[in-house]
């Protein structure tokens, strides 16, 4: 159940098939070749990982332009303050918030490829148009739509990667849709630098051909993901019947609300959910107002937009390293302390340093925070809750709870040269130390009861414990 190279897995109720790459035994448990195994990995990561990496990076360029529009005139343009304008960023995560959790519980009973195609070819439409608006209630009102479409798209491509994965082989994949949030910043920066210089052409202002050419753009993705991702990934037609059968020991279960409950009564659940909302106070503050942030310390319109390219690539790459790290040694609780010592030294440089060119500096040391934290966390608590449903329920759940950030981000980043907002996100950060190092020292004692469990049962004694199925299995150890 747990590891690639030690593929023993149950299938109950399931005929026996005679298949190279699959042994069968008298007890019936099924024997995948590690070799053939590694092969079908590397033939899932080919066809599915693009198509997923591409539809969360439109969906994050979608949401996060707003920031880079904001220093190219759309204040001026719409009649909007400053005030004006945080509201717009926090009330996208008003609808976020609201329909994050029903979606991931939804997605395996409705349709996946058809459920990401309609909300990707909504928030399209939402995102041109937004480039047609005129003031500030035409702003509020894609803000909204944009939040409630894309509500829906994380915890459903996720989701869909528990369908494909297993819970060791998941940080590298969950860390490639939170790179994409990083190269989605380098690649707007790089757009809006490209298409400010549009300012004036056909009378239509730059910032509004941001919106129009990144929403077409997103439009052409939906088509993508209708052909890239099937609905059952586990009976693609690019797979051999050996490997479908493959794919079937990976996952089979029936929907229960009984393991919905379940989890709602997890520690696991509200820890990781209080320490995914610090993070994302960094995430959501860092990736909206960086151009801004960047205007503060003098530089132009379009001098704010081509320097946070760097910054966002040295952050996808940070975030894969550590990563793999992750995944090699199966630790998230320290990967995630250390980065975060980078994002406090950076916050501190923000906040004390005059020099313009030792903040730009610092830029980078945030960066190794702001998209690893929430990456690694959210892969923390995927690990850690078996099965589907539970599973389902806590990302849903846990995302709820951190996209709440979103709407403090946009208020506490209002005025240059946002100390507030730098201020609040270092002490977030700091606050977030501490719930890992709770949660770090809860998952210990948990596998010691575990262990204990263990030893009586072996002794003949009864395990008393209400819950003893998924991830309370004794077998199931957690990852640190």
């Amino acid at each position: 159940m747990e590891n690639t190279h030690a593929s023993t897995e149950k299938m109950e109720g399931r005929e026996e098939k005679d298949l190279p790459g699959i042994e069968n035994t008298e007890e019936a448990d099924l024997y995948i070749d590690p070799v053939k195994e590694k092969k079908l990995l590397a033939k899932l990561d080919l066809a599915f990982t693009p198509v997923i990496m591409l539809v969360y990076l439109s969906c994050f360029l979608d949401r996060s332009n707003i920031g880079n529009v904001k220093v190219a005139g759309i204040l001026t343009d719409i009649h909007a303050t400053d005030t004006q304008f945080s509201t717009a960023v926090s009330i996208f995560y008003a609808t976020y918030v609201c329909f994050e959790t029903p979606f991931a519980i939804l997605m395996k009973k409705l349709t996946p490829r058809l459920l990401l195609v309609i909300l990707c070819t909504v928030w399209s439409l939402c995102t041109i148009f937004t480039g047609f608006i005129h003031n500030v209630a035409g702003l509020y009102a894609t803000r909204l739509i944009l939040g409630l479409c894309e509500a829906g798209l994380f915890p459903t491509l996720n989701l869909y990667l528990t369908m494909i994965y297993r819970r060791d082989e998941q940080a590298k994949r969950v860390a490639y849709l939170f790179s994409c949030a990083a190269l989605s910043g380098a690649f707007g920066g790089l757009l809006a630098y490209v298409l400010l210089k549009m300012d004036g052409v056909a009378g239509v202002a730059g910032w509004r051909w941001v919106y129009i050419i990144e929403g077409i753009f997103s439009m052409l993705v939906g088509v993508t993901v209708w052909f890239g991702l099937p609905t059952d990934p586990g009976n693609a037609w690019f797979l051999t019947v050996e490997e479908k059968e493959m794919m079937k020991l990976r996952r089979s279960e029936e929907f229960s609300w009984e393991e919905i409950r379940i989890e709602f009564r997890d520690p696991k659940l509200y820890l990781s959910g209080l320490i995914q909302f610090m993070q994302d106070i960094l995430l959501y503050g860092f990736s909206t107002f960086l151009p801004s942030i960047l205007k503060a310390m003098k530089y132009n319109t379009l001098q704010s937009n081509y320097l946070t390219i760097p910054v966002y690539i040295w952050g996808a790459i940070f975030f894969l390293s550590v990563s793999w790290i992750s995944d090699r040694w199966s630790l998230r609780g320290p990967v995630l302390l250390f980065a975060n010592i980078f994002g406090i030294i950076g916050y501190i440089l923000l906040l004390t340093v005059k020099d313009n060119g030792v903040k730009y500096f610092a830029t980078y040391l945030l960066t190794m925070a702001v998209y690893t934290g929430p990456g690694l966390n959210l892969t923390w608590l995927n690990v850690n809750v078996a099965p589907h449903y539970r599973r389902a329920t806590a990302i849903g759940f846990q995302q709820t709870i951190a996209n709440t950030a979103g709407i403090v981000a946009g208020q506490i980043y209002r005025a240059s040269p946002y100390t507030l907002g730098n201020s609040f996100s270092l002490g977030a950060i700091v606050l977030s130390q501490f719930l890992i190092v709770a949660m770090i020292a809860y998952l210990k004692r948990e596998n010691r009861v575990k262990d204990r469990i263990q030893e009586k049962v072996a002794r003949g004694e009864a395990d008393t414990r209400k819950v003893k199925t998924g991830d309370r299995e004794t077998g199931f150890k957690y990852h640190i």
